[in-house]
């Protein structure tokens, strides 16, 4: 049957977990009630848990501060962890998010246009200062992302070409791929896209790409989309030159980063797959023993080779990784810190004192 119609999913949901769903109600919230049949002698402690759905940031901040809501995860935004590290009732935790890896990287269309040449990809990385990025744009609170796999991974290999920022270098790159600049000084023209949303992860750097990237000859024009759908078509459709983005690892490699890289995942239509049609048959090579390898260390070599080579082919240029926290209430026991967060079943989350 069809799955988003089946009455199971739809009404008198089935359910092995701490919580039970009790209410939903559209762009407005969720009620879980607490599973009394849940098989364990230990929790859960919390009678319900109840998700507001609020769609403006600034709302979401001020219910924290009023203490109308007593956990904030994924938060981004710099100047909302700031602005929450002063009160008294809240915490700041940047754990829960290992098991995620939320990479933001710029991708280039590897097919047409001048980002075809990987002199190109290459110059305009050495053009692009990640530590201003980082201190500047994100108050230090990101941390750089140099390769395919993000640090806190078992198999993230920092031993590859960062693109250290070098305006000479890019110059060097450009003039050798036979970009001249011309009369204006200006090589070629690039057209940036970028996520309609997290506008410090994603238009604030591509808004940056415009006088970072002026600088070696590259006019860049960021276009914007009205909506997520416009980005996604757009991208997954290879109508893009270059494009900001954010890409999750999801734990293993073979969840959250082959499908970026696989020559046959280079899939017209669909968003996250290989949008920037990149193929090494060598990388697809070491993907599939990769994946399918049991041996720890065997592994972590194979992964090592693979993120060597994609940073010299550089599909992508990494920027940083996506600086998430979590805000609670101090007098929350046991708050949703491991390495799944709030994803986790949160049945030994408990109440040192009801908050008043």
């Amino acid at each position: 049957q069809d799955v988003k119609k089946h009455p199971r999913n739809v009404k008198d949901l089935v359910g092995s977990g701490p919580f039970l769903l009790k209410e939903y109600k559209k762009a407005q919230h969720v009620i879980m009630l607490k599973n009394p049949n849940f098989n364990s002698s230990d929790g859960p402690y919390l009678d319900r848990i109840i998700i507001k759905i609020i769609r403006d940031a600034s709302a979401r901040v001020i219910a924290m501060e009023k203490k109308e809501a007593q956990i904030f995860p994924y938060m981004v935004d710099s100047k909302d962890i700031r602005r929450l590290s002063k009160s008294k009732h809240i915490k700041i935790t940047d754990k829960g998010y290992a098991a995620i890896g939320p990479v933001t990287w710029l991708a280039f269309n590897t097919k047409d246009g001048p980002t075809a040449d990987v002199r190109v990809r290459q110059a305009i990385a050495y053009a692009i200062d990640r530590n201003f990025i980082i201190n500047a744009l994100h108050g230090g609170l990101s941390k750089p992302a140099t390769g395919p796999i993000a640090p806190g991974s078992p198999f993230y290999n920092g031993d590859v070409e960062t693109y250290d920022f070098d305006l000479d270098k890019a110059k060097a790159l450009l003039d050798e791929a036979g970009l001249k600049p011309g009369s204006d000084g200006m090589r070629f023209k690039l057209e940036v896209d970028h996520i309609p949303a997290v506008p410090e992860q994603q238009k604030a750097i591509a808004e940056y790409l415009r006088p970072a990237l002026k600088k070696v000859g590259i006019a860049v024009r960021v276009r914007n989309a009205p909506d997520f759908p416009t980005w996604a078509k757009r991208i997954s459709g290879h109508q893009f030159q270059a494009s900001m983005d954010i890409v999750f690892n999801w734990g293993d490699p073979v969840i959250g980063v082959h499908r970026t890289y696989l020559c046959n995942n280079i899939k017209k239509g669909v968003i996250w797959s290989n949008t920037q049609q990149y193929c090494n048959p060598k990388v697809d090579s070491i993907l599939e023993m990769a994946g399918k390898e049991t041996d720890m260390a065997k592994r972590v070599n194979l992964y090592g080779e693979f993120q060597r080579i994609v940073a010299d082919d550089l599909p992508l240029y990494w920027i940083n990784i996506m600086p998430q926290r979590t805000a609670y209430h101090m007098d929350l026991g046991n708050p949703p810190t491991s390495v799944w967060g709030v994803i986790s079943p949160m049945d030994q989350t408990y109440w040192k004192k009801q908050p008043k």
